[in-house]
């Protein structure tokens, strides 16, 4: 990651936006990680005759967003919001690999 300058810092519209551009650039980056294990979630579930959808592990992952949001002092519904889109989506990804293969 990259050395940010802090919010405080930014004298100006145009380094506040430079940042947060920085910053979407690296939520992507762990984004496109989290896919990655999300693609071999694929295969282990496939090994274990596992379905896309778990649903103790769903909620487990939204709960522990919440808690993390909490803790960093971030609207912890705000975090569950987004995170359960992204569960979703992971098993709407997950659910159209199982049934093709």
């Amino acid at each position: 990651m990259s050395t940010r300058t802090p919010p405080d810092a930014c004298s100006d519209m145009a380094s506040l936006r430079l940042q947060i551009d920085h910053l979407d650039r690296e939520l992507i980056a762990l984004l496109a990680e989290r896919a990655g294990y999300i693609d071999r979630a694929i295969a282990l579930k496939q090994a274990n005759g596992w379905p896309a959808r778990i649903p103790e592990r769903v909620e487990e992952v939204v709960l522990n967003a919440r808690a993390a949001a909490a803790e960093q002092g971030l609207d912890p519904d705000l975090a569950g919001h987004l995170w359960r889109q992204l569960v979703e989506w992971s098993i709407a990804r997950e659910a159209r690999v199982i049934r093709e293969e």
